[in-house]
């Protein structure tokens, strides 16, 4: 029997490598720009005593930082996963 892989299969890897890292430029830029503006925000809030406004700020602080460590995961998980299916 002549069974071999098909090292063919992840053709479009690099078409895939710049959808994804485009993809991450924008929720790394959104996160960023999230987390300047939650941070002044909490800045602010706790300076003028609005408690509400600055648990809210500090929320939207850590889901900012949660988004972007999420979105690094999730390139780092596809590019594993294309260069083990390259090595299968």
């Amino acid at each position: 029997m002549d069974v071999f892989p098909d090292f063919g299969g992840v053709g479009g890897a690099a078409k895939l490598r710049s959808i994804v890292g485009a993809l991450l430029m924008f929720v790394l830029v959104t996160a960023v720009l999230m987390l300047i503006v939650c941070a002044i925000v909490w800045a602010i809030a706790s300076a003028h005593g609005n408690h509400h406004a600055a648990t809210r700020a500090r929320t939207g602080l850590w889901v900012a930082v949660g988004a972007a460590a999420l979105a690094g995961a999730g390139v780092a998980w596809l590019n594993f996963l294309v260069d083990v299916g390259t090595r299968l």
